[in-house]
């Protein structure tokens, strides 16, 4: 018995981490939910025959026996609380150290591999190119066949420094090289100065033709934060000033979407710094058909309830500690249900 317990442990560490998230993931929808294999096929993304196999595996490696034993490193009892708390579509709890150091890699390198069964479903693809995490993501990319994305399109215009901008532009055409789709990219500052100078932006027929065409997204990374200077942004780089930020936030902002605010409901907070942002609407996103998040870290927190609140993700990628305070958070309440801000 000794024996055999070794074998199969062996065997496990042979398989990678993704690999083990299927396998788990289908054996808890068959197992523990009772779900046929066409439903958890039609669920995960992947054909009736990987299901066949993934439940065949999990009984191999032990992960089935006459409960289901989630391999270290995975939180499938968390991924499922979020998904019920919130009405996700999916839930993915990435395990990382305590510190925060080095958030954005861990979680822009799960999500490359995670993801690959939620990028179905249209041909255009909206990208917060400027976001840390996304960068990162984009850089660990592998070439994906038969998606359908035809289009990878920026939802926002340029943030940050000129160094941070050609990094936006590179990660868009990393993601559209990934998809073998055509890059559209939003050439222009992200917050304008004034109304005035936006209004001039805008008769740039390209700048047009993309802003346009974000209203045809099917599938988009949305880009969370509070409302406040983060990540690499400062007062002065295509951005809103402290003066700016403070009066959202005194109108009840808690975070903000592509640089629209949204309060601790996940409402929009209605203000004239609106006018001044060149990117996707709110009206735009919430027609979305699949919006997902890659965020965490104790900065985000607010920000991250705030949207899921609001209903404004429906694919999250996090880290445990924030999964943790999101559960922590819906206790007892009962779950959001979808429909229009």
């Amino acid at each position: 018995m000794k024996r055999a317990v070794s074998t199969s442990a062996a065997r496990v560490t042979r398989l990678n981490l993704q690999q083990m998230r299927l396998i788990t993931r289908a054996a808890r929808l068959h197992y523990l939910q009772g779900k046929r294999q066409a439903e958890i096929a039609d669920e995960m993304g992947v054909s009736q025959a990987s299901v066949s196999r993934f439940l065949s595996l999990a009984a191999e490696h032990g992960i089935v026996r006459t409960i289901v034993v989630p391999p270290e490193g995975l939180y499938p009892d968390l991924e499922e609380s979020l998904v019920s708390a919130y009405g996700l579509q999916s839930a993915y709890v990435v395990d990382v150290s305590s510190r925060e150091d080095g958030l954005e890699t861990a979680l822009g390198a799960a999500a490359a591999q995670c993801l690959g069964g939620e990028l179905q479903g249209g041909p255009v693809l909206g990208l917060t190119s400027w976001s840390t995490t996304l960068r990162e993501m984009a850089r660990h990319l592998q070439p994906r066949a038969n998606t359908g994305i035809t289009r990878v399109v920026e939802m926002l215009g340029d943030l940050g420094s000129p160094r941070l901008q050609h990094e936006a532009a590179l990660a868009t055409q990393q993601v559209a090289w990934a998809f073998a789709a055509e890059p559209v990219f939003l050439r222009t500052p992200g917050v304008m100065p004034s109304v005035g100078l936006r209004e001039l932006a805008l008769a740039d027929s390209h700048i047009r033709a993309t802003l346009k065409l974000l209203d045809t997204v099917d599938i988009a990374f949305v880009g969370v934060g509070p409302a406040d200077f983060h990540g690499p942004l400062e007062e002065g780089d295509n951005f809103f000033t402290a003066e700016q930020l403070a009066e959202v936030r005194a109108a009840g902002a808690v975070g903000q979407l592509h640089q629209r605010f949204i309060d601790a409901a996940g409402q929009p907070v209605n203000t004239h710094l609106d006018s001044l942002v060149v990117g996707i609407t709110l009206d735009q996103l919430r027609h979305v058909r699949r919006k997902i998040v890659v965020a965490g870290g104790a900065a985000k927190h607010d920000a991250i309830a705030a949207a899921l609140a609001g209903q404004w993700i429906d694919v999250l990628v996090t880290d445990v500690n924030t999964a943790n305070a999101l559960t922590a958070t819906t206790r007892g309440q009962p779950q959001p249900s979808k429909g229009p801000a």
